[in-house]
Parts: structure tokens; sequence; C-alpha cells
């Protein structure tokens, strides 16, 4: 059974607090060479992006409740987005694209009634 730990939202978690996460004990520091190779192999760019707290808590909570981190969450939430909205976009353009040759279509033949 999955037990969720939620902390209040006027909180820091214990990753916030450095509770967890933080002790010397379990972490050893890669070179800056491997983050670099790590970052190209998988195509990363930091980036800085605000959001509201309450947001913040909510992909913690779906994140812990999912087993991952909830920087990953985010980053698979804005790639579903993105390959949604592209495969929308994607269906918009052929659409318009129809119309468009329809109207081609019934500009000839009235030309051709029309002669």
């Amino acid at each position: 059974m999955n037990t969720l730990k939620t902390v209040p939202e006027d909180q820091d978690g214990p990753w916030d607090t450095g509770e967890l996460g933080r002790d010397a004990r379990y972490v050893e520091r890669a070179p800056a060479e491997l983050k670099k190779e790590v970052d190209e192999a998988l195509a990363l760019q930091m980036i800085s992006l605000r959001l509201q707290k309450e947001l913040i808590g909510e992909l913690k909570l779906i994140a812990d409740y999912r087993g991952i981190g909830y920087q990953p969450l985010i980053r698979d939430v804005l790639c579903r987005f993105a390959r949604a909205e592209i495969r929308q976009i994607n269906v918009e353009l052929q659409e318009k694209e129809k119309a468009r040759e329809r109207l081609e279509t019934y500009v000839a033949e009235r030309k051709v009634r029309q002669a």
C-alpha cells in the first residue's frame, strides 16, 4: 500500500529543509565533466522557472505518489503537453489545407461553368 506523506503548503518538506539529500555520508558530488556529459547525452538544458507554491506542492504530491522526483515529473508533463499540442497543430494545419484545396476546386469548377 502506497502511503502519501504530505507537507502543508506553508511548510518546507524534508528535501527543502535539507533533512534529505544533503548529508555527506550519502552523497558524492559528480565531477563537472560528468554532469556535462550527462546533460549532453540526455540533451538537457538548465532553465529557471517560477511556479506558484501551491502548484509545486501539488506536483510534489503527484510525484511522490508516482515514486519519482517532482522535477522529472514536470519535465514529463511538459513533454506530454508539447507532443499533444504539436499533434493538435498538425491536425489543424491539415484541416486548413483541405479547406484551401476544396475552395480552390470550387473556384476552378465555377470558372469552368461560367466559361
